[in-house]
């Protein structure tokens, strides 16, 4: 099968079965695959990478994104997921609060819709409501007073089967009698949560740094100046507690201030959010890339970049699916475009771009386009086929999108 087929078939599946309305509903969205019937709020950036890279799906960006603030909640809180009507039978909810998973800073993809269309109504409407998500997790997800964002549960951070929840009395919701709880809760007597969640506080800080540049936009200098500042603070906290210098990398830290030495993938969101200055940090740049990034033993893997360093113990026991403590992952390889060219990995980038390309090539006939790949072998789970962050990539890499 040849790369130039797969991508027209790619493009008449995004059109066909990917673009499309929820029941109930006239505004057309961006959907991830059959296996997921909706959208989670870590997938909004796929409709925002289409829109930047195909202007005429503007639209779907702009969809998405009012679909989230549509369901906010009147405290701030923002959906983690929102499901179809017609196609979520089996789950317990078709608006989920009881998570986080917002993966990439939703402020953050909101300016960068504005940037794309530029509509002074549209940048007041996502300031204001992204000004009250970052009060709800101030509020509810820094409840240890330590200046970093918490994890409860597993399900935070989307990183499921992932062996940096281990320990974590609910790997993946808090659940009573069968009902998922709101994420303002955490679970009762866990013995290491609240965590401070790298991925999570990266996240913030560049929730902080959107508010801001969205304030100056507005002229409202006196909040860019709040949200510069406490953007700073945040950083400087995850240095504080999250670093370890000799070992180059940012980890979660326990309720009991313990770090919790995994080598996840949680290392490139301090890339994606743009946390680390190219400049200033540059020493800390090179000594993670160093050790890290560029080591075929950890994340070099022979297909780019594993959801856990490859030598890390907990990849002994990973799970055959679906696992963030293993496989290299259709959302990583998607948000390598919000930071390798950026810090200046122009061949890295390009080396991910021809393994991946090449991988789903090899496979089509067997697996279409799914959610994962060994980053060893290149062999795909059988999950969740035609997956939306999957193709967009897919696309990009071949050079048709």
């Amino acid at each position: 099968m040849t790369a130039g087929f797969i991508c027209k078939e790619i493009k008449k599946r995004l059109e066909t079965v990917h673009i499309g309305c929820f029941e109930g509903m006239d505004k057309p969205l961006f959907l991830i695959s059959e296996a997921y019937p909706g959208i989670w709020l870590e997938h909004v950036y796929d409709s925002v990478f289409y829109a930047k890279r195909d202007i005429s799906k503007l639209y779907l960006a702009e969809n998405t994104v009012e679909l989230f603030i549509g369901k906010q909640k009147d405290d701030g809180q923002l959906p983690c997921f929102i499901l179809d009507p017609k196609k979520s039978k089996g789950w317990n909810e078709t608006v989920g609060y009881s998570q986080i998973q917002e993966c990439v800073s939703f402020a953050r993809l909101c300016y960068e819709v504005y940037l794309l269309n530029r509509s002074t109504e549209f940048l007041k409407k996502v300031y204001t409501a992204c000004a009250r998500w970052a009060d709800w997790l101030k509020k509810n997800r820094m409840t240890t007073r330590r200046g970093l964002i918490e994890m409860f549960v597993g399900y935070d951070t989307g990183h499921d089967n992932s062996g940096r929840l281990s320990g974590l009395s609910c790997i993946g919701n808090y659940v009573i009698d069968g009902k998922p709880q709101n994420a303002s809760l955490l679970p009762p007597d866990d013995e290491v949560a609240p965590i401070l969640a790298v991925d999570m506080s990266c996240n913030y800080f560049g929730t902080l740094r959107a508010l801001a540049a969205m304030a100056r936009e507005l002229s409202l200098l006196d909040d860019a100046e709040k949200y510069e500042s406490e953007a700073m603070a945040l950083k400087a906290a995850l240095l504080e507690i999250c670093y370890d210098a000799d070992d180059a990398f940012f980890y979660d830290v326990d309720k009991m201030g313990n770090k919790r030495k995994y080598l996840s993938s949680t290392i490139f969101h301090l890339f994606i959010e743009g946390v680390l200055d190219p400049v200033t940090d540059a020493e800390i740049i090179k000594s993670i890339y160093d050790k890290h990034i560029s080591n075929p033993d950890e994340f070099a893997t022979p297909y780019p970049y594993p959801s856990m360093a490859i030598n890390d113990p907990s990849t002994k026991v990973h799970a055959d699916r679906n696992c963030w403590g293993y496989y290299t992952e259709g959302l990583i390889a998607l948000r390598t475009t919000l930071w390798m060219e950026k810090y200046g990995f122009t061949s890295e980038f390009e080396d991910l771009k021809k393994a991946w390309a090449s991988a789903w090539t090899e496979c089509y006939d067997t697996v279409k386009l799914g959610q994962e790949l060994d980053p060893i072998t290149g062999e795909p789970t059988r999950c969740s086929e035609w997956y939306s962050s999957t193709m967009l990539f897919y696309l990009f890499a071949a050079g048709a999108l």
